[in-house]
């Protein structure tokens, strides 16, 4: 697919898919039930770093500032505008998440927390799915995810699942909170991310995406 117009449009979209996943992280980390397998890294740098779990944002730029160099080598066709786009408000999505969470999670029972989970993964999902449909630039680990893809010449629900299983271990070995969402959304969020992508080229960016 061929990178995607830089148009006002795509932009906001970009910018929007990145508050989508900013929320959709901090959702799963409030909620206790473990991170997603993107947020398990985060959790676990800011962990092994001794930042707080309000400095969760703050560990998450950390971590993609250093991927994006890694993909500047490996994959540069993957990095443009919508890479910036999504690296200079992320903290700053995930602490909006945090803050939501505080404000509209009435009472700490498992169903509430349930319901935030799943939320959570729905935004996450939707929200990288937005990101790589505009085609203007992804995010970090969507780059590297993207570049194995190319690699391996296998599906992008395939490549995403077998790195999210990566990614729980590493985390996991360096401190991120496991548990059911993670194991859960390291099976299933790359086939729902292709089902959004899908959608989304079909209805909403069909006369942008050539």
């Amino acid at each position: 697919m061929e990178q995607g117009k830089i148009t006002g449009k795509n932009i906001f979209a970009a910018a929007f898919g990145v508050l989508l996943v900013g929320i959709g992280v901090a959702f799963n980390n409030c909620a206790g039930f473990g991170n997603d397998p993107v947020g398990i890294i985060y959790d676990g740098i800011r962990a092994v770093s001794g930042m707080n779990s309000e400095q969760l944002g703050m560990a998450s730029n950390v971590v993609n500032i250093g991927l994006l160099v890694i993909l500047l080598f490996a994959g540069r066709h993957y990095v443009s505008i919508g890479t910036f786009v999504y690296l200079v408000p992320y903290g700053f999505c995930v602490n909006m998440g945090n803050f939501l969470y505080r404000h509209l999670a009435f009472s700490d029972g498992f169903l509430v927390r349930a319901v935030f989970s799943v939320t959570g993964c729905t935004l996450l999902c939707l929200g990288v799915a937005i990101y790589i449909t505009v085609d203007i630039g992804v995010d970090p680990f969507t780059g590297v995810v993207l570049v194995l893809k190319d690699v391996l010449k296998k599906e992008y629900r395939y490549v995403k699942i077998g790195f999210d299983l990566t990614m729980v271990i590493l985390g996991t070995a360096l401190g991120g909170k496991l548990g059911v969402v993670t194991l859960i959304t390291a099976l299933a969020v790359g086939p729902v991310i292709q089902f959004f992508m899908g959608f989304l080229k079909k209805i909403w960016f069909k006369n942008d995406l050539k």
